[in-house]
């Protein structure tokens, strides 16, 4: 199978993280959703990233639909995902947090780095950054409801961690955020990057930072 993104997206990320748990072996495409649109686009027309191409040639796209697919792949026993119940209804829950406060960082990044200094609109740039950090809070508090050594949900780690672990180290780097903010999710992510996996696949944001 062939990954295509680099791993500075969180998106693209969290599926490696997750192949490399579930020990499904991958090429890597280090390609930019920037200089390599082009090559991206004949995977995937949005040319967005990540995009897998199967052993088969079938292609698959958004890393929700990948990471499905990835869970069905091994199995219920080995799913990183919860099959069932109200631990996969808070899996998803924190997940879409995570992925959206992501995606409202990642438009804060576009709208300073490729838009005009005199063509940026200040209160949708005011919004997004509100939008990104209720998500964060809300994170943060589940972090701090959790005893210490537990997991975001069940007994280990989840997609639920892989995901808002991948989110947040994007968020922090890409907008320097305040280090005295969401102290219980920093220790958290803290946690989760110190693991091996997630050092492996770990590449510094290095766009130009928001101030």
């Amino acid at each position: 199978m062939i990954l295509i993104g680099m791993f500075d997206s969180p998106f693209v990320r969290r599926v490696a993280i997750s192949m490399r748990l579930l020990e499904i072996r991958f090429d890597h495409k280090n390609w930019s959703v920037g200089k390599d649109q082009m090559q991206i686009r004949r995977y995937n027309p949005l040319g967005r990233v990540p995009v897998l191409v199967l052993d088969d040639g079938e292609v698959l796209t958004e890393s929700n639909a990948i990471l499905d697919y990835l869970d069905d792949r091994v199995g219920r026993d080995r799913a990183l995902l919860p099959v069932t119940g109200a631990p996969r209804r808070r899996a998803l829950a924190l997940m879409a947090l995570a992925t959206g406060a992501a995606e409202k960082c990642g438009q804060q990044v576009y709208e300073y780095v490729f838009r005009p200094a005199d063509k940026r609109h200040e209160p949708w740039g005011k919004r997004l950054r509100e939008q990104m950090d209720g998500a964060l809070i809300v994170l943060d508090h589940a972090a701090a409801e959790m005893e210490e050594g537990d997991w975001l949900v069940d007994e280990g780690l989840t997609q639920a961690d892989i995901s808002v672990a991948c989110a947040f180290t994007y968020c922090n780097e890409a907008l320097k955020l305040d280090p005295k903010l969401y102290p219980s999710l920093r220790k958290h992510v803290a946690r989760c990057e110190k693991l091996p996996v997630f050092k492996a696949l770990y590449v510094p944001f290095d766009a130009p930072v928001i101030t």
